[in-house]
């Protein structure tokens, strides 16, 4: 191949090396969107889990656990938000707080039960597990994760 040829080809391929490994690469702001809706998707599933818990004994260690996963996952939600798009960010900030301060709130009503009889525990945590679900859909499911 003459040596006139052979540098364009050359070009061609060094640039579509780049391009390609480019490419290869998540953005800050793609990593950030991956977390946030990891973590979404575990708050998701742990609410699920919760609310289909039986009165047992665990159920003290059971909620809990749970309670810190989903602290966790918002925690989580929280350090990225700031690595975000401006719309995105703007959306995840107001969400996340509505959530935790849902969140809160129901844990607060439930503390403040002076007279927890096993009967009322249950319908008390059937309670709180349907205001979970409903924080959840209301505050964090709208987050577009596609």
């Amino acid at each position: 191949m003459p040596t006139v040829l052979r540098k364009p080809f050359a070009l061609a391929a060094l640039a579509l090396s780049v391009l390609a490994l480019a490419a290869c690469g998540e953005s800050a702001q793609e990593k950030a969107k991956a977390e946030v809706c990891g973590a979404r998707a575990n708050i998701s599933k742990e609410i699920t889990k919760l609310s289909e818990l039986p009165l047992s004994t665990n159920l003290p260690s059971e909620l809990k656990s749970g309670a810190e996963t989903i602290g966790k996952n918002l925690t989580k939600i929280k350090d990225e938000q700031s690595k975000l798009a401006p719309a995105r960010k703007e959306q995840v900030q107001t969400a996340s707080s509505t959530f935790s301060n849902q969140v809160s709130s129901i844990v607060n009503g439930l503390l403040s039960t002076k007279s927890l009889s096993l009967t009322n525990a249950e319908a008390q945590l059937k309670s709180a597990a349907t205001q979970l679900k409903n924080s959840y859909k209301a505050a964090l499911e709208p987050i577009n994760c596609s």
